[in-house]
């Protein structure tokens, strides 16, 4: 079977450049300038994920990301791996956004696509969780605003006869789950293992269709759900810790020194049982 298939993407700060990233004192977001983006690790899995369910058939799989204009590298990467068409939600309107309203103007993006296309996705993906923020909230809210059944940190994918069979990790063991479609599914990286690109994908990808939205694409979104603004979650104060520690100089004996140690270690209460 055929299936319309959607992943949410992301472009994430490269790990070898986090002693770059800073955090805005005033409207206490991060800040990114000067380091470059890769694409959140997860979120190929997802993409993967989604692809396999598409080949079989005469599918669809659209990426689609809510970031600045640098996301575009990243849905050109989505699309040279094999995915239909990318659409980047692109505006001040979204910036500063928490995962509520991130996941608000991600569905208000795929439902504009929906109604464009004329017919439903089957299965929204997104990863597990981001390399950065790693609040792993995004899918589940997705489901929420769909009114679609979600599973998060899912590991295994079976179709059987148009029924799937699921697992999700838990802590000490995993779930097993039977569902139908539609259902907006978190998975996590054991899912699979991401194709490489291809020579041929990159030539392929130059002329598939990558669109940029703005506020103004979506004139049904409420205001009140889009960035800034629209985020319930607020940073609290920021500082610096202090972590500076009392030095003291022990002299005497290896013996002398010991028993000091000990005795200094007693007299704080660190541990009582020396």
């Amino acid at each position: 079977m055929a299936y319309r298939v959607a992943v949410c993407v992301k472009p994430v700060p490269d790990p070898n450049y986090y002693g770059h990233v800073g955090i805005d004192p005033v409207k206490k977001t991060i800040t990114r300038a000067g380091v470059p983006n890769i694409f959140n690790p997860a979120d190929k899995n997802a993409l993967e994920a989604a692809l396999r369910l598409r080949e079989p058939g005469s599918g669809y799989a659209a990426a689609i990301s809510m970031s600045p204009p640098e996301g575009a590298e990243i849905l050109r990467e989505a699309l040279a791996m094999g995915a239909d068409e990318a659409y980047l939600l692109c505006d001040r309107a979204f910036a500063g956004a928490d995962t509520l309203a991130t996941s608000y103007a991600l569905c208000q993006g795929l439902r504009k696509i929906e109604s464009e296309k004329g017919l439903p996705f089957d299965f929204i993906f997104c990863g597990a969780e981001s390399a950065d923020g790693a609040t792993a909230q995004v899918s589940s809210q997705l489901g929420e605003w769909f009114g679609y059944p979600q599973l998060w940190n899912v590991f295994s994918l079976e179709e059987r006869g148009g029924v799937f069979m699921l697992k999700t990790k838990l802590e000490n063991g995993c779930m097993e789950w039977e569902a139908k479609p539609p259902m907006v599914l978190g998975v996590a990286r054991e899912l699979n293992k991401p194709r490489f690109i291809s020579a041929m994908g990159v030539v392929k990808s130059r002329k598939k269709p990558l669109v940029t939205w703005g506020r103004s694409d979506l004139p049904g979104a409420d205001d009140g759900y889009l960035g800034l603004a629209g985020s319930p979650t607020k940073a609290g104060d920021i500082f610096t810790p202090d972590i500076r520690r009392e030095g003291r100089r022990l002299s005497g004996s290896p013996d002398e020194i010991v028993a000091g140690m000990l005795s200094v270690i007693r007299a704080s209460g660190a541990a009582a049982g020396v």
